[in-house]
Parts: structure tokens; sequence; C-alpha cells
């Protein structure tokens, strides 16, 4: 039987929340990390929305994967869909990830759906910061989330442009306020 991995790219590398028998930082091809989910549980409310990320097509995305035994497969599924799937924003896809340890594994990821009305790729890093600073969801504030994700990221040794321009711009914006 083939080992069943996951893969994580955001909250999934610092927050699980299922057992594993082993994690490796990876390596996805073909798709790239992206601020651009609509958060309106997790992260926000249908009021006042969070960002969250998903990965969009093109590029290569660093991120962790976890294998999960065998016996712990179904539980672990039943766990992501109700966690990963909750507005149906994202699509379950199996794709090859590249382990640091030099293996190649399919492992279970979540990809952002282009059509989906949360969808909100593109949007410009004032904008993205904007949202980010004043939304707070089920899981605490968004911006918990985006600063979580780039110190686990920068603790691997990964750097993510984007998103630290991001969180850079927050916090700029959090002491013009104040």
């Amino acid at each position: 039987m083939d080992d069943f991995w996951v893969f994580g790219y955001g909250s999934l590398m610092w927050n699980p929340g299922f057992p594993f028998e082993e994690r490796q930082q990876a390596r996805l091809y073909g798709y790239r990390r992206s601020l651009c989910i609509r958060s309106n549980v997790y992260r926000g409310t249908d009021e006042n929305p969070g960002l969250v990320l998903g990965l969009e097509r093109g590029g290569s995305c660093h991120g962790v994967a976890f294998r999960v035994a065998d016996a712990e497969k179904g539980p672990v599924l039943d766990y992501l869909r109700e966690r990963e799937l909750v507005s149906n924003v994202y699509k379950e896809r199996v794709i090859a990830v590249g382990l640091a340890d030099g293996r190649r594994q399919n492992a279970l990821t979540y990809v952002a759906d282009p059509a989906h009305s949360h969808y909100v790729g593109g949007l410009p890093v004032e904008e993205a910061a904007s949202i980010v600073r004043h939304a707070s969801g089920r899981s605490g504030p968004n911006v918990d989330y985006v600063f979580n994700t780039v110190q686990h990221l920068q603790d691997m040794g990964i750097r993510d442009a984007l998103l630290e321009r991001v969180a850079a711009k927050v916090t700029a914006q959090s002491e013009t306020v104040a």
C-alpha cells in the first residue's frame, strides 16, 4: 500500500491538527502559495472577511509534508475535509512533492478554485495588508495567521517575499495608527 502524505503550505505547517508518523520539508511544483482566499469563518466573518493562503497555478511552493499512518488515513481525511472544505473554495488534489530527503511522494493538498466567489487572487499588497489587519474569525485575528506563517517559513529557512511584504505592511499600517 502507498504511504499517505499530506502537503501543508499555510497553517497546516504549524498546526496540522492530526497525528503523523513523519514530517519533512517538501516542495510542490506547478503551484505557488498566495494570499488569495477570503475567509469568513476561521480568520474573518461574513461582514468582515479575512485572507488566507491558497495554492494558485504556476511556480512552486515550499512547505511541509506529513506521512500519516495507514490506520489514521480515514480519520485524517475526515478531519481535513471538515477543516479545508468549509466553503468549497479549495479543491482536493493529490500532487507529487519532492521531499527534503530526495524522495518523491504523492501528497494530498488543497488548491484554490479561481472560479469560487471567495477567490481573490492578485490583490495589491496594501489592500491585502489592510484586510488582514482588520479581520478576525473563529481561529483568531487574521494578523496572527499571517505572522505565524511567515515566522514558521523563516524558521525552516524558506522565504516568501509576497507574504513577508504583506506582514511588513500590516506592521507599518498598525504603527501609523498607534
